[in-house]
């Protein structure tokens, strides 16, 4: 019979070989689990994890991510595989296939989804299982050329302002104990621009290996967001409470609206047309429209400007660039700024960096030059965060809360509208940049002009309720 061991000897200890290949393992993994746990402590701080908040913030992230993955492959198409004049050709057409149809179709969105409030998980989750499916149809139209491209980048445009339509509607439900709207909003914005300032270099580097690649990319990004839709709490579905808002100032309306609520006239209530979030609300909506039209104004207008006239000393790719980086350091940097301005007035934030974007595109449509334009597109990308943020609270601040969702919904929906309207603009003007900036300021102007003196009224007879802006 042959010997036996004790258990004291039956495990046999690890060679140095052994050894050596779980620590190189270990060190090869600890940049991804660090990060990783980096970001979860991140995302999930101050009770963000306990309220279902951190995990908005990572499914946003990874809608920006494959968003910008899909912008990085058909940027590479449309506009820069081609002559300058074919490439405004087939941005135009872009915009006309795609755009308009969604300005007739965002008007519906947001109404639509207030019909779904028991589904706001499944609705998110379909806009990432759309846009992923829709990535492997541009697959193959981006290398073919075929007409699909542009219905297929319609219904990932849809796709993606139904994800943010439903994306606003769900934060108020996922506030954190001691904290404010703006304060989540700014923490969801963060978290999708880090993930675009990732996502970018990466989307870049898979179109040089091809073009299919990039959407490959967003596929699986898209993939991995419709499953994290379905592990947000389930309070995101419920509607407890909730009733739709109508965007409108009127105060004579607004009791004629609350009595034909106690009295169940529904005829009468559907005649009062859009009157039932305040006027402080309404303004604020028109001077972040005229900054989202400005947005939608700059991406085209500069991105044939530069590339057919590049800044002073520099490629059309790098001019791009820096009007890029420097238009979403501002982003970031007003979104930042957003929570600490957060106890402030809001109507006043909003006349401030609106008047300063005014300014600021005088000054350069006067001196046209690359700083100018660096300048501008800082300060506007500013400007929209930070604005974008104020709308949040005077929301939070002035709406019941039985209405806040739909009012976020419907307030969204309308900003959509303003960026395509100042896209279109953009692509319709001849490529002379102080033209382009004046235009610029010109837009800038009426949406400041027509709403300061409402906002001011507003944060002058505001200060009892301002205190709800915590």
């Amino acid at each position: 019979m042959a010997p036996t061991r004790s258990s004291s000897v039956g495990v046999v200890a690890p060679g140095p070989a052994r050894r050596t290949a779980r620590a190189l393992g270990r060190a090869l993994h600890l940049p991804f689990t660090g990060t990783a746990r980096g970001i979860r402590k991140a995302t999930h701080a101050h009770g963000a994890g306990e309220s279902g908040l951190g995990k908005l913030i990572e499914l946003h992230a990874v809608n920006g991510a494959g968003d910008v993955m899909i912008t990085v492959a058909l940027a590479s198409t449309v506009f820069f595989s081609v002559p300058t004049d074919e490439a405004r050709g087939r941005v135009a057409l872009y915009l006309a296939i795609t755009m308009a149809p969604f300005t007739l179709l965002a008007p519906v969105i947001g109404p639509l989804l207030d019909r779904l409030p028991h589904g706001r998980r499944a609705a998110m989750a379909g806009a990432m299982l759309a846009r992923a499916l829709l990535a492997l149809v541009l697959s193959g139209a981006v290398v073919t050329g075929s007409v699909e491209l542009y219905p297929a980048a319609l219904g990932v445009l849809v796709a993606s302002k139904a994800y943010g339509v439903v994306r606003s509607a769900v934060v108020p439900r996922l506030l954190p104990p001691r904290f404010s709207l703006v304060k989540a909003n700014s923490r969801v914005t963060l978290g999708g621009l880090l993930a675009t300032a990732v996502a970018a270099p990466v989307g870049a580097g898979l179109q040089a290996v091809g073009p299919r690649w990039p959407l490959y990319g967003a596929f699986v990004i898209f993939v991995s967001g419709m499953f994290l839709s379905f592990s947000l709490p389930p309070k995101v579905d419920s509607a407890k409470g909730e009733a739709k808002a109508l965007l409108a100032a009127d105060e004579e309306h607004l009791h004629l609206h609350a009595r034909a609520e106690a009295a169940g006239d529904t005829s009468r209530k559907r005649r009062l047309g859009l009157r039932t979030v305040g006027p402080a609300v309404t303004h604020a909506l028109g001077a972040n429209a005229a900054l989202r039209c400005l947005s939608g104004f700059l991406i085209f207008f500069l991105a044939f400007l530069l590339r057919e006239h590049p800044l002073a000393g520099q490629s059309a790719a790098v001019s791009l660039g820096i009007v890029g980086v420097a238009a979403g350091a501002g982003n970031a940097l007003g979104t930042a700024v957003g929570a600490w301005l957060k106890s402030r007035a809001p109507e006043v934030i909003i006349v401030t960096v609106v008047a300063v974007v005014l300014g600021v595109a005088v000054t350069s449509a006067l001196f046209f030059g690359a700083v100018g334009v660096a300048c501008l597109g800082a300060c506007a990308g500013f400007a929209q965060a930070l604005s974008k943020l104020s709308l949040d609270a005077l929301i939070q601040r002035d709406v019941p809360e039985e209405v806040r969702t739909s009012a976020f919904a419907r307030s969204e929906t309308l900003l959509q509208v303003a960026w395509v309207v100042g896209g279109a603009v953009g692509i319709a003007l001849p490529l002379n940049g102080a033209l382009g900036l004046s235009v610029a300021a010109g837009i800038v102007a009426v949406g400041w002009l027509s709403t300061v003196r409402g906002l001011l009224a507003t944060a002058r007879h505001g200060g009892a309720r301002r205190a709800r802006v915590v």
